[in-house]
């Protein structure tokens, strides 16, 4: 299984980039694939220029397209996503989250922000045709600790809980997903076949 793990924020440090690595790291662990990139990864002059035959977009495309799920982190800015993820987001092909398991979360300054993920985020992967759309997780910036000298980066153990709680949702809605069958299995399940008429 494959996951593309997507920062959201401008930002080299980052509140919703620690909730992104924390959640990746959670999957890999689980024996999941997971690909990270993050809009900092992207020249800006590619997003701003929507250039859709960048080498970097068109790798990130591929892996979006051969993906089973995607994780997306964003921090809150005025109510809303990043602007730099949407120009990102925006160069993906309309279909591209279809058939895809969507866990979407966001960090911000305080508890008002929280439906962001909702009325901003949610209805752009919407229009991607995402599959199956998770909850969602909604960080206060206080609940998330950046590493420091010795100790690695934490979070406040009610957000550590749910944050649980949604990947243990995602990883079980990664393994319903179907498996597409080897196409050597498939012909030979054809050929030796009992075929009437």
């Amino acid at each position: 299984m494959l996951v593309v793990s997507l920062a959201g924020s401008p930002s080299q440090r980052s509140r919703s980039g620690v909730l992104l690595d924390l959640a990746g790291d959670w999957l890999q662990q689980r024996g999941i694939e997971v690909v990270r990139y993050g809009v900092r990864d992207f020249p800006a002059e590619d997003l701003l220029h929507g250039c859709f035959d960048s080498p970097l977009v068109q790798r990130f495309i591929e892996h979006v397209q051969a993906a089973d799920g995607l994780l997306i982190a964003t921090p809150v800015y005025k109510a809303s996503f990043s602007g730099a993820l949407k120009t990102l987001l925006d160069l993906l092909p309309e279909r591209a989250l279809a058939h895809k398991v969507i866990l979407p979360m966001a960090s911000g300054g305080s508890v008002a922000h929280m439906l962001a993920v909702g009325y901003a985020l949610k209805p752009v992967l919407t229009a991607l045709k995402a599959q199956e759309m998770l909850h969602g997780v909604y960080a206060i910036d206080a609940q998330i600790r950046y590493a420091e000298a010795g100790h690695a980066a934490s979070l406040a153990p009610e957000l550590a809980e749910r944050l649980e709680e949604s990947l243990q949702q995602l990883h079980a809605a990664l393994a319903r997903r179907p498996q597409p069958l080897d196409p050597r299995l498939l012909h030979d399940r054809l050929t030796s076949a009992r075929w009437s008429i």
